[in-house]
């Protein structure tokens, strides 16, 4: 299968998705999302044993949520984009084999949330990473809330939700948010997939699936309320004003 927005590559047991809208710095609409979850099962149809997930051009890993269609939903809108967000997120995450995340530039917000949703994470220097959806007037929509404090710590996820905060790589690696800090983000994933595909394919897979099982408390109820709450934004003054400014490039006027 072929898409217009996503890549995918394969070079021997490993596979390469590649958010190709390099234009946009890779940013998740719809059309991506959707085929994003193509790419994924037809990598699991294809067996593959370690699969890299990174971001077109040199700019950008995934800059973010596509805020030029976000910007006029509505509620039941901003629902069914959170819904379509989670489930890709979920389908990284239950990817029957190890998932890399080559952070080669920006990774705001649904980037971030990409990035998070993989296995491992390798940053390349000079990248910046975030959840700035405070500063549009909403919450993180894609899995956030739920996994960044599972990552960094509840005290210092709170502190980069609640203020938007972007950091760069080092910050990152010092706080548990990626593995790596490395001059070639993908050259690097890359090898570290190949070294993961190397290795006995039914217990890595079954690793995955108990650690998976082990982490975080509710994070099913976490994960529908953070849902309820990105789409309740939705047509808010902060929501349009945040990102109404934000497409002007000015600073927002809150409430």
């Amino acid at each position: 299968m072929t898409w217009e927005t996503v890549d995918l590559t394969h070079d021997e047991a490993v596979a390469t998705l590649t958010v190709d809208r390099p234009e946009a710095l890779n940013s998740l609409n719809v059309e991506t999302l959707e085929a994003i979850e193509e790419a994924l099962e037809e990598a699991e149809r294809e067996s593959v044993r370690a699969l890299v997930v990174t971001g077109a051009g040199e700019k950008a890993f995934v800059a973010g949520a596509d805020i030029s269609y976000m910007a006029e939903l509505g509620s039941q809108e901003a629902q069914e984009y959170a819904e379509l967000g989670h489930g890709v997120m979920d389908a990284i995450e239950a990817f029957p084999a190890p998932a890399v995340a080559a952070i080669n530039g920006y990774a705001f917000g649904g980037g971030l949330e990409l990035a998070m949703a993989c296995d491992l994470r390798v940053a390349e220097e000079g990248a910046l990473v975030g959840q700035p959806e405070i500063d549009l007037g909403v919450v993180p929509g894609f899995g956030g809330t739920q996994r960044l404090p599972e990552l960094v710590g509840d005290e210092y996820a709170r502190r980069l939700i609640y203020t938007g905060e972007r950091i760069d790589a080092e910050t990152a690696h010092e706080h548990g948010l990626v593995g790596e800090v490395v001059e070639d983000a993908k050259s690097r994933a890359s090898e570290l997939a190949g070294e993961l595909a190397s290795q006995p394919a039914f217990a890595l897979r079954a690793a995955k699936e108990a650690i998976n099982r082990s982490a975080g408390g509710d994070r099913e109820g976490g994960l529908a309320f953070e849902r309820r709450a990105f789409a309740g934004l939705a047509g808010s003054h902060d929501q349009r004003e945040g990102m109404a400014a934000f497409l002007e490039d000015r600073e927002p006027e809150f409430e």
